[in-house]
């Protein structure tokens, strides 16, 4: 439980949640990142920094850049997970 916390604590900040949108929709690297939600490179790191730690975010070196991704699987453990938390509530 303690790692759904922490993954649902991390998606929880706006920006990382917009990071996670645009990671859905296609591989991109810090600056590409930094450039579509209009906030600083530094700034983006640190949100991945986040994203990486809890397992939601992938990085994958391509020549001198580092692209990230969503580790679908891992979130779609966190959907499972809540939806049965959801499932556990309706039945008391």
């Amino acid at each position: 439980m303690d790692a759904l916390l922490e993954m649902l604590k991390a998606m929880s900040d706006e920006t990382r949640f917009k990071i996670i949108s645009l990671l859905l929709t296609h591989d991109y690297c810090v600056n590409a990142l930094a450039k579509h939600l209009d906030i600083s490179e530094s700034a983006v790191s640190q949100h991945l920094q986040i994203l990486r730690k809890v397992g939601l975010v992938k990085g994958e070196k391509r020549g001198y850049f580092t692209h990230y991704k969503v580790d679908r699987n891992m979130l779609k453990k966190v959907a499972e997970k809540i939806i049965e938390i959801s499932s556990m509530n309706k039945a008391n």
